[in-house]
């Protein structure tokens, strides 16, 4: 909901009414999606929604940065905690030789979850982090390089200090 919200709001700032509709669009019901499956959940999504999601935010994220209405580091940007979490619990699940096709509980926010924080204190801090990315996103917009460059070197190096935190609670666990 929040990276759509992010979309819609960049393309109305230029002035792309398509991509402004399509994203509030999905952001709209996404929003009503998060209201039956905020904690407790009556209805989860699981990878049957969530993988068309994820393309859906890639291709309009691609075809933004085609028609000029914004740079290729905004969709990287506005969907970083997805972007994130995803790529580097895959590597890892490469480089272990597992299956990944199989399920697992191997994602940061599971984790979090498996530690004890719990689904609604996840959630919660999911969507703080998604909205740190995204309005950092929207205000960066048309501002210079390096400004953008320092945005985006913040967020990374705040990614790696909560992803290290997290590694090391979670193998404390596993070998008390």
């Amino acid at each position: 909901m929040i990276g759509f919200s992010s979309y819609a709001v960049a393309a109305w700032l230029i002035g792309n009414p398509d991509i402004l509709w399509i994203s509030a669009s999905i952001a709209a019901a996404s929003a009503g999606f998060l209201f039956f499956n905020f904690s407790p959940a009556r209805i989860f999504m699981g990878d049957v929604g969530s993988i068309p999601l994820g393309f859906a935010a890639g291709l309009i994220g691609y075809i933004g940065w085609q028609h000029g209405s914004w740079p290729i580091w905004f969709p990287v940007l506005v969907f970083f905690p997805f972007i994130v979490d995803a790529s580097v619990t895959l590597i890892r699940r490469l480089l272990r030789g597992e299956k990944i096709w199989q399920a697992h509980r191997s994602h940061y926010y599971q984790r979090l979850v498996l530690i004890g924080w719990g689904h609604r204190k996840v959630a919660l801090c999911e969507y703080v982090l998604m909205a740190g990315v995204s309005l950092s996103a929207i205000s960066i917009l048309n501002k210079p390089m390096w400004l953008v460059a320092t945005v985006l070197a913040t967020w990374v190096l705040l990614y790696a200090i909560l992803m290290y935190a997290i590694d090391k609670r979670w193998s404390e666990m596993q070998h008390p």
